[in-house]
């Protein structure tokens, strides 16, 4: 199978055609199962990410990473530490949601559930994915002259001027509004496209500048055109054909300002 190529069709019959232990990453962002969307009717979301996760593992190589996308139980009643270690849930918390409940909390944040093949990442770049410090300079300071702290087991831990590490809770990147100007259609608000920030996280804290990304639900193209910005190579599947159009436009827009910056 080509790569920087976005195939159309069944991500579960072209998956077959990767070879074992060739992808570094993968960029999961298919079906929530809570939509009427007809791509979104799952009977069973959590046997389908297992089936996601069993073929995902095929083909990642020893220390590759999954971020699979999904809502608060989208793997809770599954086993998948035969194939999979799950590293962490992060929380893509969005407090700008309507708060529409009546009968109970309204669903504020998307589960991101990071996986790796194996219990250790071979790639994450947490200097690439640092984010702005909370707490005041002078107080972690004296936090860290604690004597617990300083001969306890977390005594490494210091002060970065370049920011901390992220954390499994991302409130710092907000979901597209119709106002977003990297928005492509509103009819993907919300349900298809996510925003540019989101994916150069994972793609930056999990890969290289040459590595092989997936993205097995390509939507319209956001993760291809993250790598193609981060000098990552990808393979992509998406079953829509319009979808497949929109990806390959931007894949070019990308390359055609690239090659501009060349001759500058």
């Amino acid at each position: 199978m080509k790569i920087n190529k976005v195939y159309q069709g069944d991500c579960f019959e072209l998956i077959k055609q990767i070879d074992d232990e060739s992808i570094n990453l993968i960029v999961c962002d298919g079906p929530f199962g809570v939509t009427e969307n007809d791509w979104d009717k799952i009977k069973n979301i959590q046997e389908y990410n297992l089936n996601l996760i069993k073929l995902f593992s095929r083909i990642l190589k020893k220390g590759g990473s999954l971020y699979l996308f999904g809502k608060p139980d989208c793997i809770d009643f599954i086993d998948y530490r035969p194939y999979l270690n799950l590293n962490a849930k992060i929380v893509w918390y969005q407090p700008s949601r309507l708060a529409q409940g009546r009968t109970n909390y309204t669903n504020n944040y998307d589960i991101i559930a990071y996986f790796t093949k194996g219990k250790t990442t071979k790639v994450f770049n947490l200097n690439h994915i640092r984010v702005p410090q909370l707490v005041e300079l002078e107080h972690r300071k004296r936090c860290e002259n604690v004597p617990s702290v300083m001969n306890g087991k977390f005594h490494k831990t210091k002060f970065n001027g370049n920011g901390k590490n992220p954390g499994d809770v991302w409130g710092d990147i907000k979901q597209l509004t119709y106002k977003s100007k990297e928005l492509i259609s509103r009819e993907l608000l919300n349900t298809i496209q996510k925003p540019i920030k989101l994916i150069e996280r994972i793609v930056k804290a999990s890969s290289n500048e040459g590595d092989l990304v997936l993205d097995p639900f390509a939507g319209v193209g956001t993760t291809f055109a993250v790598c193609k910005e981060l000098k990552r190579n990808f393979i992509g599947f998406e079953i829509n054909s319009a979808f497949v159009e929109i990806c390959n436009k931007r894949i070019k827009e990308i390359k055609l300002k690239q090659e501009s910056k060349l001759f500058v």
